[in-house]
This record gives structure tokens, sequence and C-alpha cells, in this order.
């Protein structure tokens, strides 16, 4: 679910500007797992841009503050959300913890890290949602570490079926700021993709696993 429209529109616009998401439907990406993809998400490079980087901290600021006004603590899925987290954190006063995706085969052996006491209520924050997998890991973590997890809160979601079917089915609310279907919105409002080539990225979202094979 996402924030609200304007936000989702919004932040598509941005992050398309400074090309965190880039669109090549005529030129695909090939992903870790072998998938072709028209689009490629990197949302870190938000961080490099203080103004945007602020307007995505805030929008996540004020959501959480109007639903989830008991949360203790802020926990960022490592790598990409970490820094995210730590400023919403700081924005709102509370802790700050992170949680690898597995734990550490050295020292402590650590899947979490930093300090988190038991029972106490977290918000988790993930940069992207894909396939799911790795953002439901880090909630297990936690939970197995005995966090009450309140929910997730992402930058950007694909939207593909079978992350929302994991969510549904570990009864994880999630909400992000934008999501696929707004960035076709905007993306094609502004003339950065043709027809065609949303015709194209559309077909990719609903099989990705087998799209351009």
């Amino acid at each position: 679910m996402i924030c609200n429209k304007d936000t989702a529109k919004k932040t598509a616009k941005l992050l398309l500007q400074i090309q965190a998401i880039k669109l090549q439907a005529n030129d695909p990406f090939t992903w870790a797992s072998g998938w072709k993809s028209p689009i490629y998400c990197d949302n870190r490079i938000s961080l490099s841009y203080p103004e945007i980087r602020d307007f995505l901290k805030n929008e996540f600021v004020s959501d959480i503050k109007a639903n989830y006004a008991d949360v203790e603590v802020i926990a960022g899925v490592a790598t990409g959300a970490i820094a995210m987290g730590v400023l919403i954190a700081e924005a709102l006063h509370i802790p700050f913890v992170y949680v690898r995706p597995e734990p550490k085969k050295h020292g402590r052996q650590n899947q979490i890290e930093g300090f988190l006491a038991p029972q106490k209520k977290v918000l988790v924050i993930e940069d992207l949602i894909s396939t799911g997998k790795s953002s439901i890991n880090a909630v297990k973590a936690l939970q197995q570490a005995g966090a009450n997890v309140l929910g997730m809160y992402a930058i950007f979601t694909y939207d593909f079926p079978q992350a929302k079917a994991l969510f549904e089915a570990e009864k994880i609310n999630l909400k992000t700021l934008s999501s696929y279907e707004y960035l076709l919105i905007q993306a094609s409002e502004s003339g950065a993709i043709s027809e065609l080539e949303a015709a194209l990225l559309t077909s990719w979202r609903e099989n990705p696993s087998k799209w351009g094979i």
C-alpha cells in the first residue's frame, strides 16, 4: 500500500530524475537472479541529493507519526536501507538497529547490529521490495530476537504478486512511498517512455521471470 498518491507520483518523478530508477525496455538489464528486466532501481543514489533525501525522510516520518506513533525502534535492512533508517530514527529521536541478510560468520555472529531490548515495538525500513524474501527474512530475524514488528516501510516496490502474497501470508503490513504502477504513470506523463515502451514495461511486471526469454 502506498502512503498517498501525491507522494507516490513525486517519489517516482524524483527517482527517475536522478536515475536512481533506469528504464530500458529495448535494452534490458540482467539481474543477479538471471531475470531480464527493463528496469533497474538503486535508491541509494538518493542519498547523494540532500533535498531528495530530505523529502523521502520527511514523507516516511510524517506517515509513521500518523500511523505508528507508538514505535520504539527503527530497524534498517542491510545494506540499502541503513542510511535512510538512521535518518528516520534520528528525526523521530528513537533507537536504531540494522539487520544483516544472515548472521556474521565470525565474532559475536550477530544478525542484528545494535542494542534491541525484548518486546520493543519496531518498524522495519527497506529501500526496495522485489520478491519480498529478503525483507521477510529481516522481519523474522527481529521477531526471533523478541521484537514486536509493527510493519515495514520501503521507498519503492515492483508490486510483484508473489511479494504481496508473501507479506499477506506473514501478516506484515507494508507501506511504500511509490510503486511500479505510479512509476509507469509518471514516466508516461513526462514523455520518458513511449506507448510501446509502456506496454513492454507492463508486460514485464505481469511475468518477470519469463519476460525476455
